[in-house]
């Protein structure tokens, strides 16, 4: 039984989190960290007590969907108290990111933008397509609910960073105007509306054809079904950098 505990607790996916394992037997929400109390099945700390819930708790894991700067501040915490650290939070700076490194040397990290299996096979597909088209038109499209911070989602990110290693481009963040396409574009386009969970879409055009790859999360509990995954995945590693497809070629 992998026992973890939960950074951002009262959030959407803290509680997609805190649901998703009461199905399970093979993992456990020991404690929650939130700046706000909430009525929960497990105790809630404020995140100045996380060393406290560390110490109290030693949790196998911690799972983290929060803000970049509550996260730097877990990191450092786990890594003082040697527990293993799940990341779902996106929009770091480079100096968070050096932090993460930093934890990385002493505990198990796993950090991923995103924990659906889908979006996965949807990265791996992506390769072969822009090899076979190289000359068509390339656009991405990401959609997340009204409440989402920043932008592009770190999903959308990792795909043109993917995009990245078979051509050569420059990124628009949207088009207004006369503004012609240049071969060397692809656009990145995000709408924010609602409580839509995740939606994802790379098009490649040209030759009178449209090729589109996409993903779209029907439901939170699919992201805290993955990052639960990785977490009992996590709790077996050595210190490391890790990555989700790391979980689902295990």
């Amino acid at each position: 039984m992998t026992t973890v505990g939960i950074n951002g607790i009262t959030g959407r996916m803290g509680g997609a989190l805190v649901e998703q394992a009461r199905e399970r037997d093979d993992v456990t929400v020991a404690f929650g960290i939130a700046p706000s109390d909430a009525d929960l099945s497990v105790p809630v700390y404020n995140p100045e007590a996380t060393a406290d819930a560390l110490a109290e708790h030693d949790p196998d894991i911690v799972i983290d969907f929060a803000v970049p700067e509550a996260t730097v501040d877990l990191a450092q915490a786990c890594d003082e108290a040697g527990v293993g650290l799940v990341i779902g939070t996106t929009g770091f700076e480079e100096d968070d990111w050096a932090v993460l490194d930093e934890t990385s040397e002493s505990v198990p990290l796993l950090r991923a933008a995103n924990f659906a299996r889908g979006v996965h096979a949807l990265l791996r597909t992506l390769g072969p397509a822009l090899d076979a088209l190289e000359e068509y038109d390339v656009e991405v499209m990401e959609t997340h609910h009204n409440g989402k911070r920043d932008a592009p989602s770190g999903t959308a990110k990792t795909i043109l960073e993917e995009i990245a290693q078979y051509r050569e481009f420059d990124t628009v963040p949207g088009r207004e105007g006369i503004q012609p396409r240049e071969d060397s574009e692809v656009g990145m386009l995000v709408r924010r509306a609602g409580d839509i969970r995740g939606e994802h879409e790379i098009i490649m055009a040209g030759n009178d054809e449209v090729l589109s790859l996409s993903h779209r999360a029907e439901d939170r509990g699919v992201f805290a079904a993955g990052a639960l995954d990785a977490a009992v995945w996590l709790a077996e590693q050595e210190p490391g950098r890790y990555e989700f497809g790391d979980v689902i070629d295990a």
